[in-house]
């Protein structure tokens, strides 16, 4: 029988109290807006971008809190967390629980750049390419924060690299794999403080990894998938081909998004209590979208009366 690894990684990087302190989280978004503001100044001294390198830090700004952090929030509260905050509309505002959709993300990240296309009455799918080159590396990052707070895990699987999560005793697969139901006292809800609260009640830390379930770590799969191979994929492209027409990488990054998140959907254990959609789980769904949205961009593009300057100069 494989010894698997038993998660038990804090989602604090520095704790203050029992609840207060640094979040991995907080700190993945903070990174994640520095990386994609390098790749963004770096591709703007080289020419490569419609933003000038001075407008970057300023851009960056806008588009981390109105972009990814609001539509980040406000597309989980409303593709996945209507129910969970009917009751308690308040606890919406905690967003350094965690709580964040990438679609909603990359919708606010659309909307920001727009608006500020128009007030600088520059090409909004030329500063969209510049965009989708580094924010893949900030879903990276939120992938890899994921991983650290034991969220959005795996489904039950044996491969060898397996992780079992003490974080799956909160969420309705436990059950379904034939382990017995368990009431964790409220703010128990990272893998330290169930593995501190099991052995508080008499059991001990082997006995936990017994009723645990081997997990797909699918949050690293995104993490390498939709965060460094998009990054490597469009960067390329970027660099080597700097005369695309305005539109294709954006294009391109709603596509491969789609598809790359559509096929590690398959490893990822859907939320508790979400029903399939066609029977595909709500993420696939919601990135067949992308699909439609990033051909319309693609198709714009190449056909643009720009495209077809290029194309013959």
């Amino acid at each position: 029988m494989l010894a698997y690894y038993l998660h038990d990684l804090s989602p604090f990087v520095i704790r203050f109290t029992d609840s207060f302190g640094v979040h991995w989280y907080g700190l993945a978004y903070l990174l994640g807006f520095a990386a994609c503001g390098l790749v963004m100044w770096h591709l703007a001294k080289r020419g490569l971008s419609e933003i000038k390198p001075e407008q970057v830090t300023d851009f960056i700004t806008g588009v981390s809190i109105f972009g990814v952090v609001l539509g980040g929030r406000l597309g989980y509260i409303l593709l996945y967390g209507l129910t969970e905050y009917k009751d308690t509309p308040w606890e919406a505002l905690k967003i350094w629980k965690g709580g964040m959709a990438s679609h909603g993300g990359i919708a606010g990240i659309a909307i920001f750049t727009l608006w500020y296309a128009r007030k600088h009455r520059i090409s909004w799918t030329g500063i969209g390419d510049t965009v989708v080159c580094g924010a893949p590396l900030g879903v990276m990052l939120g992938r890899l924060a994921n991983f650290i707070n034991g969220e959005l895990f795996g489904r039950v699987t044996t491969v060898a690299w397996a992780v079992k999560f003490p974080t799956e005793l909160l969420h309705e697969d436990f059950a379904r794999q034939g382990g017995q139901p368990m009431m964790l006292p409220p703010g128990v809800m990272h893998s330290p403080d169930i593995i501190a609260w099991y052995e508080s009640e008499g059991g001990s830390k082997s006995g936990l990894e017994a009723i645990l379930h081997p997990r797909h770590p699918s949050q690293l799969y995104e993490a390498a998938g939709e965060g460094l191979l998009l990054f490597a994929v469009l960067y390329f492209l970027r660099v080597r081909f700097p005369r695309l027409p305005h539109g294709v990488l954006t294009g391109l990054f709603f596509i491969l998004y789609a598809v790359v998140r559509i096929a590690l959907e398959n490893y990822r254990e859907p939320d508790s209590g979400a029903a399939p959609v066609f029977g595909m789980t709500k993420g696939q769904f919601f990135s067949t979208f992308m699909v439609g949205i990033g051909t319309a961009f693609l198709i714009f593009g190449l056909l643009s009366p720009k495209a077809k300057i290029k194309e013959g100069s």
